[in-house]
């Protein structure tokens, strides 16, 4: 993307660039008393509306508390010897436009796809089998084909037509993504021709209603419905469905029961990699390497980046517009604009001077679902995961299932109810682990694993909960993976492991000191959420983060959210970063 708006950036100045230190980008320089633009947080989308702003001429600077960048999407040495990536884990959701419009490739990105892509291990306890099955999906249609149909037939017939329904659905969306949704707010009072502005951002919608068509109806229903109404309209065998529904789930206290639950699996499904639709890779170097491949592009256009550097307060002028931020260590820096990559609740429950803000906006704030059940442990071991349904080679080399999501206790989706129940009670499963859903990644670091899991478990305790939280205590973690790993060599393996290492749970707050500082070092938002706010349909589109203040504009002029609490959501997509740019880029224009 060459860089445009000349005749504001003869105005605006380009600050100097940075330079690479390790893990951590530094400016050059002094820190300037002013900058066009200031963005709080430098997660991926932090990063990416910086990087568009200065290549729009906006002189822009990233202000970022911890030590390294990316938030979410950093690559970390927590275990000694051994490198994760400590949050987000894999790529397919980041918007086309900003590979190219960054240029991210020549700043070092390097993609490796992810095929097969889904591992199921069966138990198939008291059935006879003496090798229980699985299934692989992957990217060849006809050999998953022939996976299905080891439960089904049927199912293994109707999958491509499943596959191409939801693709359409995907490209019908897609347009979606990349614009602001309808500015509410300036059709309901501003002017006439704030009005019609606002219209034109109806035509992504209709571009939606024209890919559909006749078959929006079905559509519709994917939309609002429980996944498990949509797949049982599709499939007969459970393990297809519940393999299918852990996309509905995931990062989500909702129920595949729940309505609205087929969204959250479309919005796993729709990005793609490589001119692939769907398809989902991993990141050479880890997450922390896409976050780098930003900040270079962005700062080889001149913005500047700084760690170490935590924004205290939003700062207001007398006439109630922002001018700037004032930092934790009381530097006073100006700005005519001020985007916030931090959570909706941060940033106008924290960082913002409450008598600026109108008491129902930030009642509707406070009231944010932001439930999550979801637990990442990072651990270091020995040796790949050995499964009945899949033993490992002779000399202990990865097996293509070992690149999967590995996805464990999905047999039924029943199974993913009943781990969403205890999760509301605020409880693990009831038994040692039967119920409890897990999804597990592996990574390769020398000649050892780094396995990377996730459970869906009680974000944190409920009103209705009569005991203590099942992750209270610093030690919790250890409890989860030893029992995650105990399950996975004790029922698919029926062996022991050697651990090299412990490595770190995050939990939501009050999970005990140690795991929440962990916890607060990455998402400011308390309680968790990865998503910053739940993806439920009242919370999406026109209502993200909540209705009358969906263009990415807030109540106190100046001020704009560019994290994932804005549309579209939640993901390594980086279009919250880009659509804010643009919409900060043209009201600049207007001043």
């Amino acid at each position: 993307m060459a860089a445009s708006g000349r005749g504001l950036s003869r105005v605006l100045g380009a600050s100097s660039c940075p330079a690479w230190r390790g893990a951590h980008w530094e400016a050059r320089g002094r820190l300037k008393p002013e900058y066009d633009a200031v963005v709080i947080g430098a997660g991926h989308n932090g990063l990416v509306a910086a990087a568009y702003l200065q290549r729009l001429g906006v002189n822009t600077a990233v202000f970022e508390r911890r030590p390294v960048i990316g938030g979410a999407a950093v690559t970390e040495e927590i275990i000694p010897g051994f490198k994760f990536s400590r949050a987000s884990y894999l790529l397919s959701l980041l918007r086309p436009q900003i590979y190219t419009d960054l240029e991210l490739k020549k700043h070092g990105l390097r993609l490796h796809l992810r095929n097969p892509y889904s591992f199921t291990p069966m138990l198939e306890e008291g059935t006879g089998n003496k090798v229980p099955r699985s299934l692989l999906l992957g990217t060849d249609m006809a050999e998953n084909q022939k996976q299905i149909a080891q439960f089904s037939r049927r199912d293994a017939q109707a999958f491509p037509k499943y596959e191409a329904f939801m693709n359409r659905l995907a490209l019908a969306i897609d347009p979606l993504l990349d614009a602001a949704p309808v500015d509410a707010e300036a059709f309901q009072r501003g002017s006439l021709l704030q009005r019609l502005k606002s219209l034109s951002t109806l035509k992504p919608l209709l571009q939606a209603g024209r890919v559909l068509g006749a078959q929006l109806p079905q559509y519709y229903q994917v939309l609002t419905a429980p996944i498990t109404k949509v797949l049982d309209q599709w499939f007969e065998s459970e393990p297809l469905k519940a393999t299918l529904a852990t996309d509905a789930v995931i990062g989500a206290m909702t129920s595949p029961h729940t309505p609205g639950s087929g969204y959250v699996l479309l919005h796993h499904v729709m990005g793609g990699l490589e001119g692939m639709q769907g398809a989902w890779g991993y990141v050479q170097g880890g997450m922390g390497a896409l976050s780098d491949a930003i900040t270079s592009s962005a700062t080889a256009h001149g913005a500047s980046v700084f760690t170490e550097k935590a924004v205290a307060k939003v700062q207001v002028s007398s006439e109630g517009r922002v001018q700037g931020v004032v930092l934790q260590d009381g530097s006073e820096v100006r700005s005519k604009v001020v985007l916030s990559n931090a959570s909706p609740q941060v940033t106008f429950l924290k960082l913002t001077p409450q008598e600026w803000l109108p008491e129902e906006f930030v009642d509707r704030i406070s009231r944010l679902d932001t439930q999550s059940p979801v637990t990442k442990i990072n651990v270091a071991v020995d040796r790949l995961p050995d499964f009945l349904a899949a033993p490992n080679a002779p000399g202990g080399q990865p097996l293509p299932h070992h690149q999967c999501s590995i996805h464990l206790n999905c047999e039924d989706t029943l199974l993913l109810h009943r781990a969403f129940e205890d999760a509301m009670d605020g409880l693990p499963s009831h038994s040692t682990l039967p119920t409890r859903w897990l999804e597990a990644r592996c990574g390769m670091s020398r000649k050892e694993t780094l396995m990377q899991t996730k459970c869906l478990t009680a974000s944190r305790p409920t009103p209705l909960a009569s005991r203590a939280p099942w992750w209270a205590g610093t030690s919790s973690h250890r409890l989860i993976w030893r029992e995650f790993l105990g399950f996975l060599e004790g029922k698919h393996a029926g062996r022991k492991r050697t651990f090299l290492g412990e490595g770190e749970g995050k939990k939501p707050a009050k999970a005990g000191k140690t795991i929440t500082l962990l916890c607060q070092r990455l998402w400011p938002c308390l309680p968790q959420n990865i998503f910053h706010c739940a993806m439920t349909l009242d919370q999406l589109y026109f209502a993200r983060p909540v209705p009358l203040h969906s263009s990415y504009r807030c109540p106190l002029r100046g001020l704009y959210l560019c994290g994932s609490g804005a549309h579209p959501g939640g993901g390594v997509m980086g279009a919250a970063g880009r659509n804010a740019a643009h919409v900060v880029f043209r009201d600049l224009k207007s001043m």
